[in-house]
Parts: structure tokens; sequence; C-alpha cells
């Protein structure tokens, strides 16, 4: 079968990293999780006070930090998992807890982050046989990618599901603060100047809400299967 790039955008806690995974190791692709790359980058802006209480981000001072900031993708050869390093440190871990989902948007929303970030994507699509999730990868990342996919559900249904995910590492939060937090970045996401969260033309629409994991499985390969020539 014939390599192809898969672009896979969508929603926050839509499930996209676990579709894209799983596609991943059904084709013996690559998987490469762009919205991890900018929560590392969030990670760091946080630890060196480049965020101020109310949210906004020192623009300036992360800027100029940007060449300092070092983000890998390596996958484990026991796992199949990938773990992100930022600067030599795993932090696969804590670039997942509510601090972070609360700034991430505001800080990838930023046109130098955003413009360091792709690049460093790009470069990964190069050899293609990837499957990649985030926000803009069929929009702005990989625009000619040969299957793109939009995943969406309903809010309640993605609040539910972070919050079990939370709940099952420990993190204390309610499902209300989930749902906020949610509402808040697709709001962010869509309206953001720079690459905002939307479908490309050609993205085929999946509405996950009440599909199972092995159904969205089954249902984009039968669309790889179609694409080949």
């Amino acid at each position: 079968m014939e390599n192809i790039i898969i672009a896979i955008d969508g929603y926050s806690s839509c499930g996209k990293s676990t579709f894209a995974k799983a596609i991943a190791a059904k084709l013996g692709y690559t998987f490469i999780d762009s919205g991890a790359m900018y929560r590392a980058a969030t990670l760091y802006a946080m630890r060196r006070h480049l965020i101020n209480a109310d949210g906004s981000v020192k623009k300036e001072e992360l800027t100029a930090a940007l060449p300092l900031i070092d983000v890998k993708l390596l996958r484990s050869a026991q796992s199949g998992e990938n773990s992100v390093f930022l600067n030599g440190e795993d932090v696969t871990d804590e670039i997942r807890l509510s601090g972070v989902s609360n700034n991430v948007s505001r800080v990838s929303e930023l046109a130098p982050v955003r413009e360091q970030m792709v690049a460093l994507q790009r470069a990964m699509g190069q050899s293609k046989a990837i499957v990649m999730d985030g926000r803009d990868i069929g929009t702005a990342v990989f625009p000619r990618a040969e299957l793109k996919i939009f995943m969406t559900a309903s809010p309640e249904i993605r609040a539910q599901r972070r919050y079990r995910e939370l709940v099952a590492k420990g993190v204390k939060t309610s499902l209300g603060e989930v749902e906020r937090n949610i509402r808040q970045r697709d709001a962010i996401d869509e309206n953001r100047a720079v690459s905002p969260l939307r479908k490309a033309d050609d993205a085929l629409l999946l509405d996950n809400s009440h599909m199972s994991v092995d159904e969205q499985v089954a249902w984009a390969l039968k669309l790889i299967t179609s694409t080949q020539p």
C-alpha cells in the first residue's frame, strides 16, 4: 500500500490521539501528537512565569525564549507509545494536568509559537507514513494530505471522557470545571487569528459522540483503502 499522510483535526477531548494511535498501529505508521508539542511549550512558559495570573501570555518574552524550547516525541520500543521530552526531560504526564490545559490555547494561538511547531511537524512528515492529529493539520500543516478527517463530539460527552481520564490519573477536579475548560478552549481555538480551528473543505466529518474506538477505526480503514490507487 502506498504511504500517505493522514491529518486528523478536531475539538479538544474528542479522542483524536486515541483514534490516531489506533490507526497508526494498524498501518504501521508513525503517530505524531501535535497537541503534545504545544502543551510542552505551554509548560515551559508556565515554569518560566511567562503566563500572567489572568491567563494572558507575556508574548515578547515567550517569543524571545522560543529558540530555547526543544520538544521531541520519542517512541518507546517496548510500549509503542510516544513520550514527550521538553529540553531532555520526560514531561509526558505533566503536560496533561489541568494547569497546562487551562493555558495551552493562549500559548498555541501565538503566531511565533505556531510557526516553530509547524516547521517541526512538517519535518516529521517528509517521508509520509504518518498519522498526525491536532487543530490545523489538514488546513495549515499538511494541506495536501491524502486523507483528512475532522472529529467532533458534543461538549458534554467530551467533558465526561476527559473527566474520567483525569480521575483515573488521580487528578482532583470536577466535571463542571472540565466542561468549562473545554468550552473555553473551543472558543479560543475557533476564533484565534492564526490557523483557527476549522474543518478543511476536503476533510471528512467524524462525529464520534456515540461510537466506540473500534467502530471509528473500522470507518477510517475503509476510507484509507478507498484512497489507494
